[in-house]
C-alpha cells in the first residue's frame, strides 16, 4: 500500500482551517491572565469605591494600591449598612467576572449545533468565513471594552466569541476528516486538539504582565483574538472546498475532481472518486437522520452513546482541575513565580499533542485512549498523595509537581484530541452532521458544568479531591476497554461490524451489517 502525498495545497488548507482551532484555544486561555486587572477595571467603572475594591474576593493588585484614596476623617467603626453595601458590590462584581468566563461557554453550546447544519447549507469553505463575523464582532467589543461599559462589552464580545468557537468545533474537524486521505485522517485529525493547545499557550505566554497582562493593554490582550480570523479569511480564498460535500451533497463531480486534484497533485485520484461513490450510494439509501433519531434508531444508538461518553470522558477526567490547581501547588512547592511553572504546564500539553500527531496512526485511537486513561488515573492517585501528605512531608509537593506534569502528557497522547475525530469515524455521510452536533454540544455542556462546579467540589473534597477523579477515570478506561471499537484503517461498515459484535449479537454478514448500520432495514 502506497503513502499518500502531502501535498502544498493540503498543508496550506489544514493550516488554513486549524487557525480556528488556534483562536478556540486563544479564547479559553486569555481571560485568565488579567483576571485581577479586568476585576479592577469593572469595579472602577462600576464606582465602587477602592477600599470596596481592595476587599473584592481578595483581588488584590499592586498598581491600585498606588492610586489616591480620600482620607478618612475619623477612626469610625463600619457600620451595618456600610458593611450591607459592600457585601453587595463585592457579589455583583463577582457575578459579573463569572459571567465574562461562563458566557463563552454557553455561546459554544448554543451555536455547536448549528455548525454541522451550516457547512452542508453553504459548504465548509464559505460556513468558516461567516463563522469569522462572529470572531471579528466579539474581538472589537473586548478591545474597544476599556473605552466603555467595560462589563457590558466583555461578556457581549465573549458570548460572539463562544458562539463562534461552538460553530468551528464541529466544522473544522468534518473539513479536516473529508480533506484528508485515508492513511492520514488520524494524524490531520489530531491537529485540530494540537492548534487549540498552542493557542492556550499563547495566550499565557502574551498576558504576562510585562507583555500585554497589564493596565495599559489587557484590552489589546483580549482584542488580538480576532488577527486568527482576518488571517484565516484571506487564506480561504485559496482553498479548496471538501470534494466529499461536492460530491456527496451538491452532485457536482467535476468540481470534486477540480478539488481532489488540487489536494492530492499529481496522484490517482482514482481511489478517492471510488469511494466517495460509494459513500453517496449509501447515503442515498439511508433517511434523513436527526439527533433524536440517533438515540431512538437501534444502530445508532450504542455509537452515539459510545462517541458521547468519549467526550464525557475527555472533560470529567479532571483536566481542568489541574490547571486550576497547579498553581497552588507550584508556590507551596517554593517557586517564586508559579505563572512561569503554569505556562511550563501548557508547554507539556503542547508537545505531547503533537507527539499524539505521530502515534495515533502506528499506535490506534483505543490502544491511545486506553493508555492515556491508564496513565492518568495513575497520576491522579499521586496527586491526591501529595496533596494529603503534604503537611507531613514537604517533598511530596514535588510528587505532585511531578504527577501533573505526566497527567498533562498522558491526556494529551490520548483522551485529548482522539474524541474529536474519532465521533467522525463512527458514522456515514447521513447521520455525521448530527452526531458531531452532539458531541460538540455536549463537550461544551460539560465543560460548562466542569468550570461551574470544581471550586465547589474542591472545597467539599479538599486535598482528597483528584481521589474522587481517578475514579471516575477508572470508570471511563473500564468503559472504553470493553465498548469502544477501534476504528484505525476501518471502513464504516467493518467499525458498524465491530459495534455489533460489542452489543453481544451474533456476527452477520458484512452486506447484512452494512446495511441494518445504514437503516435501510429499520422503519422509523
Amino acid at each position: 500500500m502506497t503513502e499518500d502525498k502531502i501535498t502544498g495545497t493540503l498543508v496550506l488548507t489544514v493550516f488554513t482551517a486549524t487557525l480556528s482551532s488556534f483562536q478556540f484555544g486563544y479564547d479559553i486561555g486569555v481571560i485568565n491572565a488579567p483576571q485581577e486587572i479586568i476585576i479592577s477595571h469593572y469595579a472602577y467603572v462600576l464606582g465602587i469605591p477602592l477600599d470596596d475594591r481592595k476587599a473584592i474576593n481578595n483581588y488584590t493588585i499592586n498598581s491600585t494600591k498606588e492610586l489616591p484614596t480620600t482620607p478618612c476623617l475619623m477612626d469610625s467603626i463600619p457600620t451595618p449598612l456600610a458593611e450591607e453595601e459592600t457585601t453587595a458590590s463585592s457579589n455583583l462584581v463577582t457575578m459579573l467576572w463569572s459571567l465574562s468566563v461562563s458566557s463563552f461557554a454557553i455561546g459554544g453550546m448554543i451555536a455547536s449545533f448549528f455548525g454541522g447544519w451550516l457547512g452542508d447549507r453553504i459548504g465548509r469553505v464559505k460556513a468558516m468565513l461567516v463563522a469569522n463575523i462572529l470572531s471579528l464582532a466579539g474581538a472589537l467589543l473586548m478591545g474597544f471594552s476599556k473605552l466603555g461599559p467595560s462589563h457590558i462589552l466583555i461578556i457581549s464580545g465573549r458570548s460572539l466569541s463562544g458562539l463562534y468557537c461552538g460553530l468551528i468545533s464541529g466544522l473544522v474537524p468534518m473539513y479536516i476528516g473529508e480533506i484528508a486521505p485515508t492513511t492520514l485522517r488520524g494524524a490531520l485529525g489530531t491537529l485540530h486538539q494540537l492548534a487549540i493547545v498552542t493557542g492556550i499557550l499563547i495566550s499565557q505566554i502574551v498576558g504576562l504582565n510585562f507583555i500585554l497582562g497589564n493596565h495599559e493593554q489587557w484590552h489589546i490582550l483580549l482584542g488580538l483574538s480576532g488577527v486568527p480570523a482576518i488571517i484565516q479569511s484571506l487564506l480561504l480564498l485559496f482553498c479548496p472546498e471538501s470534494p466529499r460535500y461536492l460530491y456527496i451533497k451538491l452532485d457536482e463531480e467535476v468540481r470534486a475532481k477540480k478539488s481532489l486534484k488540487r489536494l492530492r497533485g499529481d496522484a490517482d485520484i482514482t481511489k478517492d472518486i471510488a469511494e466517495m461513490r460509494k459513500e453517496k450510494e449509501e447515503a442515498s439509501s439511508e433517511q434523513v437522520v436527526s439527533i433524536i433519531q440517533l438515540f431512538t434508531n437501534s444502530c445508532y444508538r450504542q455509537p452515539i452513546l459510545v462517541a458521547l461518553m468519549l467526550h464525557l470522558a475527555q472533560q470529567f477526567s479532571g483536566i481542568n482541575g489541574i490547571f486550576y490547581y497547579s498553581t497552588s501547588i507550584f508556590q507551596t512547592a517554593g517557586i517564586s513565580q508559579p505563572v512561569y511553572a503554569t505556562i511550563g504546564v501548557g508547554t507539556i500539553n503542547t508537545i505531547f499533542t503533537a507527539v499524539s500527531v505521530f502515534l495515533v496512526e502506528k499506535a490506534g485511537r483505543r490502544s491511545l485512549f486506553l493508555i492515556g486513561m491508564s496513565g492518568m488515573f495513575v497520576c491522579a492517585i499521586f496527586m491526591s498523595l501529595g496533596l494529603v501528605l503534604l503537611n507531613k512531608l514537604a517533598w511530596m509537593s514535588y510528587v505532585s509537581m511531578v504527577a501533573i506534569f505526566l497527567f498533562v502528557s498522558f491526556f494529551e497522547i490520548g483522551p485529548g484530541p482522539i474524541p474529536w475525530f474519532m465521533v467522525a469515524e463512527f458514522f456515514s455521510q447521513g447521520p455525521r452532521t448530527a452526531a458531531l452536533a452532539i458531541a460538540a454540544f455536549s463537550n461544551w455542556a460539560c465543560n460548562f458544568i466542569i468550570a461551574l462546579c470544581f471550586q465547589y467540589i474542591a472545597k467539599f473534597c479538599g486535598p482528597y479531591v483528584f481521589f474522587l477523579f481517578a475514579g471516575v477515570i477508572l470508570a471511563f478506561t473500564l468503559f472504553t476497554f470493553f465498548k469502544v471499537p477501534e476504528t484505525k484503517g476501518k471502513s464504516f461498515e467493518e467499525i458498524a461490524a465491530e459495534f455489533q459484535k460489542k452489543r453481544g449479537l451474533a456476527q452477520k454478514p458484512k452486506a447484512a451489517v452494512e446495511m441494518e448500520f445504514l437503516g435501510a432495514t429499520e422503519t422509523v
